[in-house]
C-alpha cells in the first residue's frame, strides 16, 4: 500500500489508516487508489473479521483534494470527475459491501466523501471534536460516495435534503442525535474506543454479521414479504455456521462462546 493508506492485520482485524494529516486526509488520487485497493484486500482476505478504518492528524477526511483537483480540471474536466466511477463507488461498494463488519473511527471533520465512506461504514466511534459537512453543493457538486442513499436511510429524507443543499458543520453530539454517530467519546480515548470496538467484531460471529450486513441492505429496498423470504435464507446459512453451533453449546454449557469466524 502506498504511505498514504496504512494497512495492518493484527488478530483478525484489519486496520485501514488515511495517513496525509498534513492535508487533512483529503483525497489524491494515490490516496484513493491506495484506499481503494486496501478494502478490496481486506474484503478478500479469510484471516480477516472485522476492519477498523481511521485516520492520522486532526481530520478523518475533508473529501476531495482540490488543489490537485483544479489542476486536473483544468487538463480534462470530464476525465476528473471520472473519479466517482473509478474509485469512490467502488470505495463505497467496498465497505458496504464487505461481508464483515466495518467501524469507522472518526478523529476530526469528515466532509464530502470523507461524510460518504463514514456513512458507509457499519458503525461509527466520534471523537468529541470531530464533525460533519456534506460540503458537495459548497464547490457546487451534487453527492457522490454513497450519500444520497446512506444519509436519507440514517436521519431521514427531508433532513438529508436539508444538510445537502445548506452544508454545515455537524457538531458529534448533534450527530450522535441524528444516528450519524453511534457513539461519542472523548477525542482522547478515539483510538482505544474504536479499536475495543473493532476488536469485539474481529472475535465474534463472522458470518452471522455478514449475514446481518446483507439483510439490512436488502429490506432498504424490498418488501416485508421478500424481506422474510430473505431473512429464512440467511438464517439457514448462519444456522448451518461452525460459529452457530459454538454458540449453542456455550450458551447450555454458561461458557463464553469462542468464534472461529465459520
Amino acid at each position: 500500500m502506498a504511505d498514504t493508506v496504512l494497512y495492518e492485520v493484527t488478530d483478525g482485524l484489519a486496520t485501514i489508516t488515511l495517513n496525509r494529516p498534513e492535508a487533512m486526509n483529503a483525497l489524491s488520487v494515490e490516496a484513493k487508489e491506495a484506499l481503494r485497493e486496501a478494502l478490496r484486500a481486506a474484503g478478500g482476505d479469510e484471516a480477516v473479521r472485522a476492519v477498523l478504518l481511521t485516520a492520522t492528524g486532526r481530520a478523518f477526511c475533508v473529501g476531495q483534494d482540490l488543489k490537485e483537483h483544479m489542476g486536473l480540471l483544468a487538463e480534462n474536466a470530464d476525465s476528473v470527475m471520472s473519479t466517482v466511477a473509478e474509485h469512490y463507488n467502488p470505495i463505497v461498494r467496498a465497505i458496504a459491501g464487505m461481508p464483515k463488519p466495518v467501524v469507522a473511527g472518526v478523529n476530526g471533520v469528515a466532509a464530502g466523501a470523507g461524510f460518504g465512506f463514514a456513512l458507509a461504514a457499519d458503525y461509527r466511534v466520534v471523537a468529541d471534536t470531530a464533525s460533519f459537512t456534506t460540503a458537495f453543493a459548497g464547490v457546487a457538486l451534487t453527492a457522490d460516495s454513497g450519500v444520497s442513499w446512506t444519509l436519507p436511510r440514517v436521519v431521514g429524507p427531508g433532513r438529508a435534503a436539508e444538510l445537502l443543499f445548506f452544508p454545515r458543520s455537524i457538531p458529534a453530539q448533534e450527530a450522535y442525535e441524528l444516528g450519524i454517530a453511534n457513539k461519542v467519546v472523548p477525542a482522547a480515548e478515539l483510538a482505544e474506543q474504536s479499536l475495543a470496538v473493532a476488536r469485539t467484531l474481529a472475535a465474534g460471529p463472522t458470518l452471522a454479521y455478514a449475514a446481518i450486513k446483507e439483510s439490512l441492505a436488502y429490506g432498504a429496498g424490498h418488501g416485508l414479504d421478500e424481506a422474510l423470504d430473505k431473512e429464512g435464507e440467511l438464517q439457514m446459512r448462519a444456522g448451518a455456521s461452525e460459529d452457530h453451533a459454538i454458540a449453542v453449546r456455550a450458551f447450555v454449557a454458561k461458557e463464553k462462546p469462542v468464534y472461529q469466524g465459520r
